[in-house]
């Protein structure tokens, strides 16, 4: 599982026929703060109707975005499972919002 902040929507023109009416969201891992990067951003699928902003925990198991998103063929990779409330980590407890200076 991983924790990320989802940074935007991927839009493409030209895509594979399994990525028809799915949404798919630029995920960028993050530390227990929900803010300090860790890690390269990636691609993954909508199951929860995430949106810009959110803290959400993710899989990057290519058969859970598949079971989660009813797709049969391979393109899916990661999924978002789940938008998150708080994170009660080594920094405190930290809201899923972002911080009032960067909202």
């Amino acid at each position: 599982m991983i924790l990320a902040r989802i940074l935007g929507n991927e839009v493409s023109s030209v895509q594979h026929p399994s990525f028809d009416g799915q949404t798919v969201l630029v995920c960028q891992p993050v530390g227990f703060d929900g803010i300090t990067p860790q890690g390269k951003v990636f691609l993954a699928g909508d199951a929860v109707q995430a949106g810009e902003g959110d803290l959400v925990l993710c899989s990057r198991e290519g058969n859970n975005a598949r079971q989660l998103l009813g797709t049969k063929q391979d393109p899916f990779h990661a999924v978002v499972l789940a938008i998150v409330d708080e994170v009660d980590g080594p920094a405190g407890v930290v809201s899923g919002g972002l911080p009032s200076d960067r909202a």
